[in-house]
């Protein structure tokens, strides 16, 4: 089989949507010796994180033809001739977006959706940038042959929003990366947090610094629990929400207990979350969740909030808040700070909860799809 990917992401993003893009690819290749894996990308760039992708042998990378459309106007358009040319089987649009042409490409197409917030949450978005989301993702959502959410939350959203058929949509979740699994030693940790200047005890929050993220709701937590306890925060400013963030840090005279890495080593991150004693994740809301997966792989208390897909990610043994309750939330990091038996049972649990999230399944499930998109495609041609 020749799978064919939008590689922008897999290539540019150092996050969110640039981790799932390579993360399939990756999987996708491991699991499938035998299949040829196209990337196309408007332009290919050293990147660190794309050097697992670009070690397989069975993947090459696609730029645009030297004659033709180039950059986003490629993507949007050209990428449609060249599966054509290439004989591609299937094509995956990784991150919520297909060609705006791919119909006329004759191949079968799999989207995957990793959130509608730009309509759950129409107030962080600009209006020129909902409106050209909402048409791009709305347009792909009805040409796709099958649609993979990640999360039930986001099938169900998809299907408000857009009235797709459930019965098109296959919700996939987002494997954790493996590195996430591996329990550090006492020596590491302690080498890491003095390379890092990391606080003897910390709560963790991973995300961009942004309205959604909720950065604000753990910080209005923060003055409730003990002196001693920092709020190690990791993530770039967004639209410089991290003055507000820090304004309401100094009303509440806890700036000096807040410490921010912006651009960490992603190898970093596992140590990082397993140094912590609580990851705190109050986002108001998500397509999916992934720091809480990678939280409880760590084995580590997770604090979340309620109203997205968050309870997916955490399962029943997390601990869940009102996004806009500090009270409920330093009351949960309180009891999580706490330990004892009851966390040590919790974080166990979370442990075993978080093996669903398997990388070589998603992969299975994915290849799954893709039989289903072709088969799909071909019963809707015979019918022209």
């Amino acid at each position: 089989m020749i799978i064919g990917f939008d590689g922008k992401r897999a290539v540019s993003n150092m996050t969110g949507l640039g981790n799932y893009s390579r993360l399939v690819i990756e999987r996708v290749a491991m699991e499938n010796p035998a299949d040829r894996l196209f990337v196309y990308t408007p332009s290919l760039r050293d990147n660190p994180r794309l050097e697992t992708v670009r070690g397989f042998h069975n993947v090459e990378f696609r730029l645009p033809p030297p004659q033709g459309f180039k950059g986003a106007l490629w993507r949007s358009f050209g990428i449609a001739n060249n599966l054509s040319a290439d004989k591609v089987d299937v094509f995956h649009g990784l991150s919520n977006e297909l060609p705006l042409n791919i119909r006329k490409s004759g191949v079968p197409s799999v989207l995957t959706m990793h959130d509608v917030i730009y309509r759950t949450m129409p107030e962080c978005y600009k209006r020129i940038d909902r409106l050209m989301y909402d048409f791009k993702y709305g347009r792909s959502c009805m040409n796709a042959d099958r649609i993979i959410a990640v999360s039930e939350r986001t099938k169900e959203d998809v299907v408000r929003f857009y009235g797709v058929d459930p019965d098109r949509i296959d919700v996939i979740y987002q494997g954790c990366d493996e590195s996430f699994r591996r329990l550090w030693g006492a020596d590491e940790i302690s080498a890491l947090r003095s390379r890092l200047r990391l606080p003897e005890r910390y709560i963790l929050q991973v995300g961009t610094i942004e309205r959604r993220k909720n950065l604000e709701l753990t910080v209005r937590a923060l003055p409730s629990l003990p002196m001693d306890i920092s709020l190690v925060v990791v993530g770039r400013d967004h639209h410089g929400y991290r003055q507000t963030v820090d304004r309401i840090a100094r009303e509440l005279g806890v700036t000096g207990r807040i410490h921010y890495y912006s651009g960490l080593d992603f190898k970093d991150l596992p140590g990082v979350n397993q140094a912590a004693e609580v990851i705190a994740y109050p986002s108001r809301y998500e397509g999916f969740g992934i720091p809480v997966v990678e939280g409880l792989e760590s084995m580590r208390p997770v604090v979340a909030a309620t109203g997205s897909c968050l309870e997916e990610a955490g399962g029943p043994e997390s601990l869940y808040v009102d996004p806009d309750s500090p009270r409920d939330m330093a009351a949960a990091l309180i009891a999580a700070l706490r330990g004892g038996r009851e966390i040590e049972e919790m974080t166990k649990a979370g442990k075993e909860y978080a093996a669903r999230f398997d990388k070589r399944r998603m992969a299975s499930d994915i290849k799954e799809t893709y039989a289903l998109a072709i088969d799909s495609f071909q019963k809707n041609r015979s019918r022209i």
